[in-house]
């Protein structure tokens, strides 16, 4: 504290960015004690700052922080807490979970793990065995259950895991798009500012810079399509269907790369026999793009010397998400841009190695979700949280009891909030973990408050060969913890503690224990410290550096890229990346379309805020004060509608109140409604706009069990 003739006391620390776990390295400049701003460290592979991150102080102090456990006083949802010490918090959850443990086993207790409130140094702790993308589902197993949901829980799981594996046999995550060395980039279903982080649009803008097309394909014209050479529009759920009408261009044409798909390919004859389905002008009548772009996109893709694809999420949320970004990366096979220069690209094979502790799932017994999705379930080790209120509900396979919701908010980011107030209302025990009251947190029997990650100590691991060590920035604010702090805490009274190291010291001691680097030299090096990751090196399918003991080819069952995947056919599913029309839309139901003449996406990230946080922070909130539907001019005038008139969409689920945005941003006969809202902390505006009410629960890709968020109908209309 300074007084009246003091001078304030400044100081900077070099760390990683607390607002989400992306690793942003930063500097952080401190006045008495408390933040006032930071700045990206030059040099850092990750050296960025996103308009949230630039806000940081807003949000570390912002009243809203949660500052005390709260033990719930009044019905579910009323949101009537008294605070409680820790001590008594963590007493409380335990002494519920072992009694729910008797009464019903084990298996009654599921946890659902988000992004919000804890860092990589929690996600890499309670992995599960096995699993390489970070998650934290495995935190139950000692307890006897299979069912958590840590993996990314509702994004990322088809295009990382579920498509790639089965195709290329390797999580998404161990390749890169070789922006360096491209000629053409297309950006598919993503838009990389507002990523997080936003570390790969300064790499895409100098590939452009340097001479590389850039060409985004995408059912609205994003921020990045607006910086591209050319923007393709897309009916929304319809891209697999224009990945296999290129394909029939290149394979008509014989513009494939023969060798790499006679040489290292399974599956091309059938795949050949599907794509005849599919020419131009059939596809042109399926995704509305037209089918002279559909060739030229074909050609330029084959022709590339090296062709990079960044995609992420845009291509997940439709009736076959996982089929549709197989069907992507099938196209970049067959042209040869798998590890090639400028391609999509492998890590190199990293025999580093870090401390982890690798928790198996007990034996007996299958997560929630595994009848239904059971290559999610096996494949992630995880429970598929959207068959969880059937559990709850019904007691179908087996009753659910007790739910822990850690830096999540299932009422704002799953389908139909109704059901989840209804399983939240019959369980015998919730918990939830984060630093804002959240629309969950309302119902819960105990809320516990986290801290920002400037507020705890950890590490970052980057791709490359390139770790940092998480400096504690601050204290905590008020009596927060860590997600990492509040889990070992409850794993010691549930009597497993012994697994885990006890303080986050411990833990970076495990971490980096005969490590690539030591703790001194993190320690040294604040900003980061460099080591061997292996050489890059190209096709290294050829060279035996994708498999084990050396063996050429890709790591799948077959020993080759899988056109058709033998896994999905193990499973019951389609081998061939097959098309499947969105169930809800124009070809789909075309006599619902007459009275829901609109295709809804949901589900655009804002730059200024992440899923449902941050719409609680004035200048956050200034850069979008209020939720919007975005809509084309044409469609506004036949409704009579003008840019920010409040306006209803409606849906066959119900109908949400939003403003307009009149914009030629999106393409005629559809609309991208902004998600994020219903959460009681935020501003009124969106409080009352929760995207989740028209979308629909039962609706969802049948291999990743994912609701279809961004091929369904609507109108929209005016409201008073």
């Amino acid at each position: 504290m300074t007084t009246e003739h003091s001078e304030p006391q400044r100081e900077t620390v070099t760390s990683i960015c607390g607002i989400c776990p992306g690793g942003c390295g930063v500097n952080v400049a401190l006045v008495d004690g408390k933040i006032e701003k930071i700045s990206p460290i030059k040099g850092h592979p990750m050296g960025v700052v996103c308009v949230r991150g630039l806000h940081a102080k807003e949000i570390v102090y912002s009243n809203d922080r949660l500052k005390s456990p709260l033990r719930r006083v009044g019905e579910r949802g009323e949101g009537k807490f008294e605070p409680i010490s820790w001590d008594e918090a963590l007493d409380l959850i335990a002494e519920a979970l072992q009694k729910i443990k008797q009464e019903y086993g084990p298996e009654a207790v599921t946890a659902y793990f988000g992004r919000g409130s804890f860092d990589p140094t929690t996600m890499d702790i309670f992995g599960p065995r096995g699993v390489y993308i970070q998650g934290t589902s495995g935190f139950l197993f000692p307890f006897g259950s299979p069912n958590a949901s840590g993996v990314s829980a509702v994004c990322r799981v088809s295009y990382g895991l579920l498509a790639a594996i089965t195709t290329i046999g390797a999580d998404i995550a161990i390749t890169y798009s070789d922006f360096a060395n491209t000629d053409l980039v297309v950006i598919w279903g993503a838009n990389p500012p507002t990523d997080s982080p936003p570390d790969n649009i300064k790499k895409i803008l100098d590939a452009k810079k340097r001479g590389a097309k850039v060409v985004v394909i995408d059912h609205m014209r994003s921020d990045i399509a607006k910086k591209a050479d050319q923007w393709i529009g897309v009916r929304p759920g319809t891209d697999g269907a224009l990945a296999l009408s290129m394909m029939n261009v290149i394979i008509n044409e014989q513009l494939y790369d023969e060798a790499f798909v006679q040489d290292w390919t399974v599956g091309f004859e059938e795949l050949r026999q599907y794509v005849k389905q599919f020419p131009p002008e059939a596809a042109e009548e399926i995704t509305r793009v037209p089918k002279e772009t559909i060739a030229e996109l074909a050609r330029s893709i084959a022709g590339a010397k090296g062709a990079s694809m960044y995609m992420y999420t845009g291509l997940e949320y439709t009736n076959s998400g996982v089929q549709n970004i197989r069907a992507a990366l099938c196209l970049w096979a067959i042209t040869g841009n798998i590890d090639v220069p400028g391609g999509l690209v492998f890590r190199p094979r990293n025999p580093v190695r870090f401390n982890r502790v690798n928790l198996d799932p007990p034996e007996g017994v299958k997560p929630i979700g595994a009848d239904k999705y059971p290559l999610f379930c096996d494949l992630l080790k995880s429970a598929q949280f959207m068959e969880a209120p059937r559990a709850i509900l019904e007691g179908d396979p087996y009753p659910l009891k007790g739910l822990i919701v850690v830096g999540s908010s299932l009422l704002t980011s799953l389908p139909n909030p109704d059901i989840w107030k209804k399983c939240f209302k019959k369980l015998d025990f919730m918990v939830t973990f984060d630093r804002f009251m959240t629309a969950d947190g309302m119902y819960a029997d105990i809320v516990l408050p986290g801290t920002t990650n400037f507020e705890n100590l950890g590490y970052q691991k980057y791709p490359g060969g390139y770790c940092q060590l998480r400096q504690k920035v601050i204290e905590p604010v008020g009596d927060t913890k860590s997600g990492f702090q509040f889990l070992t805490a409850l794993a010691d009274r549930l009597g497993y503690g012994d697994l885990f190291p006890s303080t986050e010291e411990e833990l970076i001691s495990f971490v980096f224990k005969d490590g690539p680097v030591s703790l001194e030299d993190l320690k040294a090096h604040p900003e980061g410290v460099s080591y061997d990751a292996g050489q890059q090196e190209y096709r290294k399918y050829a060279k035996g550096l994708l498999r084990s003991k050396g063996k050429p080819g890709f790591n799948t069952p077959s020993g080759k890229l899988e056109l058709v995947s033998s896994v999905l056919e193990k499973y019951g599913y389609d081998g061939l990346p097959v098309y499947v029309e969105p169930i809800e839309g124009p070809l789909g139901s075309p006599e619902l379309y007459k009275e829901y003449p609109l295709v809804l996406n949901t589900g655009a990230r804002l730059q200024s805020a992440f899923r449902s946080q941050h719409l609680n922070i004035p200048g956050l909130l200034k850069l979008q004060p209020k939720p919007q539907v975005l809509i084309n001019p044409l469609d506004a005038e036949a409704r009579g509608i003008a840019n920010q008139d409040k306006v209803w969409v409606e849906s066959p689920r119900g109908r949400v109140g939003v403003w307009a945005k009149v914009t030629d941003d999106v393409m005629t006969g559809q609309v991208e409604l902004n998600a994020g809202g219903g959460s009681p902390i935020q501003a009124e505006e969106w409080r009352e706009a929760n995207a989740n009410i028209v979308t629909d629960f039962e609706n969802r890709d049948p291999i990743s069990g994912f609701p279809v968020y961004k091929a369904l109908l609507c109108e929209i209309k005016k409201r008073d």
